[in-house]
């Protein structure tokens, strides 16, 4: 199975998953130009993406949809309330009409060789929902854009092998930063983001053994960056003894450009 993020950020959020035959994209706020290059770049066919799976319907996260599912003809997967919130936005081109596909939280559907379960997620959206994805052995669980960390998204979160979540701002950057007092109260309340501090204090106290992956997603580009945000989380695990490149792998994904092909074994 492989894994690839095409950009994770307020400038756009688009990732891939999936094995050599056919795969998915998570999001889809980047680019038609951006996707197929650099999904050629990375030896993956444009024409095997068959779905696109998304998360809440702000600019971010669905900029490319309408073009990828009416265009392309690519099967849209999200929420009715989701469905609704792109038909609304204004930045979407045209409507969706023969891609929509609806999903329901917590109600796991089977796509493919893939379980996905969407589950609800606190965020100033329209809906917001993470995704749990099971292929044979291996469980994912992408967690983006949410303000706090409640029992159903620790749930899925700590079944998890490989994790993509928010660490969105460092709280001091926040706090003394330029952006006036009503932005910083929306992205630290509860249905805004996730501060580095919060992420790396919930994995440390909250760590499986069975957790191999950990990418740390939607890091903004004027309250934090990367060496802070992976600092932060590897500084909280350490002191409960969780050892980064030996008990887990740890990576801060890039808000404008691509990721490496992560590649996982899969075994029945």
């Amino acid at each position: 199975m492989k894994f690839l993020c095409l950009g994770s950020g307020s400038s756009g959020n688009c990732y891939f998953l999936g094995t050599d035959e056919y795969g998915m994209l998570i999001d889809a706020g980047v680019g038609i130009k951006t996707v197929k290059k650099v999904l050629k770049a990375n030896g993956i066919d444009f024409q095997k993406i068959w779905a696109i799976f998304v998360t809440h319907d702000h600019s971010d996260h669905i900029k490319t949809v309408a073009c990828l599912g009416e265009k392309y003809g690519i099967p849209v997967y999200a929420t009715e309330a989701v469905h609704e919130g792109i038909a609304k936005n204004r930045y979407i081109g045209k409507p969706l009409y023969t891609s929509r596909r609806y999903i329901k939280k917590e109600v796991p559907f089977e796509w493919r060789d893939f379980t996905v379960t969407p589950f609800d997620v606190p965020h100033d959206g329209t809906d917001n929902v993470g995704f749990h994805i099971v292929h044979k052995k291996q469980r994912f669980t992408l967690v983006t854009d949410l303000g706090h960390i409640t029992e159903t998204v620790a749930k899925y979160i700590c079944q998890s092998n490989h994790l993509i979540v928010e660490a969105n701002y460092d709280e001091e950057m926040l706090s003394q930063g330029k952006y006036p007092d009503f932005l910083k109260q929306r992205i630290s309340g509860p249905t805004g983001h996730l501060s580095n501090r919060e992420t790396a204090e919930f994995l440390a106290q909250h760590f499986e053994p069975h957790l191999k992956n950990i990418w740390l997603c939607h890091l903004s580009k004027d309250n934090n960056h990367a060496e802070l945000a992976c600092q932060t989380v590897e500084t909280a695990l350490s002191a409960y003894g969780i050892r980064v490149g030996k008990d887990v792998n740890l990576m801060a994904l890039k808000r404008t450009s691509p990721s490496e092909v992560f590649n996982i074994e899969c075994s029945e």
